[in-house]
């Protein structure tokens, strides 16, 4: 599995509005100068989110972004899913659009990289959008950094 660039970016920009969680609405262009992403794809990838209930948005002139649950509350993996769908390693494990060979039950390499979807999922699954903000503020400590977030 291969995270994407529009999965980077959804990461990067539900971690800034994790970090500002306490704050009513962040406007997206915020979002992507703090982020150093580009506004456009930003805002295809926040819609697609709003429309899985991940964030919610308000219009207008002081309109924006903010988080629909808590950061607790929002896996990696829900968040992948909706923009890269299902981390399948190669096509013949993904059940949606499953190929047929005719060598399925016999194939040890899906068998394996069934396996390795699973452990990928447990990973993603398990991690939240809270647990990232809480390794950035650990690296940041422990390397000295300056984080471009409101903590």
């Amino acid at each position: 599995m291969k995270l994407s660039k529009k999965g980077e970016y959804a990461i990067k920009a539900l971690q800034y509005l994790s970090f500002n969680y306490h704050r009513d609405i962040i406007q997206i262009a915020e979002i992507s100068e703090r982020q150093k992403l580009p506004l456009k794809f930003l805002e295809q990838i926040l819609l697609a989110l709003k429309k899985a209930g991940i964030v919610q948005s308000k219009m207008g002139l002081k309109g924006g972004y903010r988080l629909a649950k808590g950061p607790d509350e929002i896996s990696l993996g829900e968040v992948l899913r909706i923009i890269d769908g299902p981390p399948d390693p190669v096509d013949c494990v993904r059940q949606s659009a499953r190929k047929e060979c005719g060598e399925e039950d016999e194939c040890s390499l899906r068998i394996i990289m069934l396996e390795v979807k699973e452990a990928i999922c447990q990973v993603l699954d398990r991690v939240t959008l809270e647990e990232v903000c809480n390794r950035a503020k650990e690296l940041q400590k422990k390397h000295s950094l300056a984080l471009d977030y409101q903590i």
